[in-house]
């Protein structure tokens, strides 16, 4: 028995949810969203409610994630995602270049990084990032590439981290 699989989804009024074969599509006022699932899993819509069913037991694990991912994609188009990071340290930054995030994060020179279609950045102040999109995974996957370019290291705590990130600091050296 899958608990998330047999979880029953509802459509907010805004949302509309199609399904073409074994591609379901999903359109909103943030977007349209769209994903192949399994062929042995089958996806119904009744009125406002989204019903993902198996054919056997053989494919259960085709069947929480296909409606995980589901769930997501009406999250995504309806409210949207987002991500917070901040910078911590001297002279670290976030910066919007065009297409282009510019990240100063205490190297010779600084990195920057293409901002993929479908996410929307927003710096409120040098230090933080707002990192917003439709799609779960593909803004979960921007900021942990950025986090990636400087991660937080535990005896000052410099680096980029998310906002409710909580950095367990190390003692570092003690004199005797």
């Amino acid at each position: 028995m899958s608990r998330i699989g047999n979880k029953i989804l509802t459509l907010p009024s805004n949302v509309t949810l199609t399904v073409d074969g074994n591609k379901v599509t999903v359109k909103g006022p943030k977007g349209e969203l769209s994903t192949e699932i399994n062929k042995h899993i089958t996806v119904e819509v009744n009125e406002n409610q989204v019903v993902v069913k198996r054919d056997n037991d053989n494919y259960k694990n085709f069947h929480g994630t296909a409606n995980a991912n589901i769930k997501n994609m009406i999250i995504g188009v309806s409210e949207g995602f987002e991500k917070k990071l901040e910078a911590v340290g001297v002279g670290y930054r976030f910066n919007l270049k065009g297409n282009n995030l510019v990240v100063t994060a205490g190297y010779s020179h600084p990195v920057e990084v293409s901002i993929p279609d479908g996410i929307k950045l927003e710096v409120p102040s040098n230090t933080e990032l707002f990192v917003r999109g439709a799609d779960k995974q593909l803004v979960g996957e921007f900021a942990a590439n950025v986090r990636k370019i400087r991660q937080p290291e535990p005896y000052k705590g410099k680096g980029i981290r998310y906002t409710d990130e909580h950095i367990i600091r190390k003692v570092g050296k003690k004199a005797a």
